[in-house]
């Protein structure tokens, strides 16, 4: 099992539970958070914040340990996007047709504006 140090933005959080959903700087599969798998207190996350974390893989689960929020509110409405980027469901054509590209939302252009308002953040490149 390897740690990596990931970006993300919170997608869904629940501050009761301290649970968190992110989506990685990588656009791999989701990186899922819990409070027990973080050495110091974590800060509250919600939906939207933009964060720095050690992401594990267990059992083909992405688990986030350790977050470390950089910038609260960075992209509140990305949810609201991605959800509204979604195809609609429609039934399957009879024929075998090429299917229309999917809206693709890009995390860098995300992680690119904090970049100049953190200053400290590398990215790999």
């Amino acid at each position: 099992m390897t740690m990596q140090n990931m970006f993300g933005v919170v997608l869904w959080s629940d501050t009761t539970a301290q649970k968190a959903v992110i989506w990685c700087e990588d656009q791999g599969d989701l990186a899922f958070y819990t409070p027990e798998e973080c050495i110091h207190e974590a800060p509250p996350l919600d939906a939207g914040d933009l964060v720095q974390f050690d992401v594990t893989v267990t059992q083909n689960v992405r688990k986030a340990s350790n977050p470390q929020l950089l910038m609260q509110s960075h992209s509140p409405d990305l949810p609201n996007k991605l959800k509204a980027s979604r195809p609609e469901a429609a039934p399957e054509p009879a024929k075998a047709e090429p299917k229309p590209a999917r809206n693709i939302i890009d995390l860098t252009k995300y992680l690119d504006a904090a970049i100049g308002v953190q200053g400290k953040i590398a990215l790999p490149v």
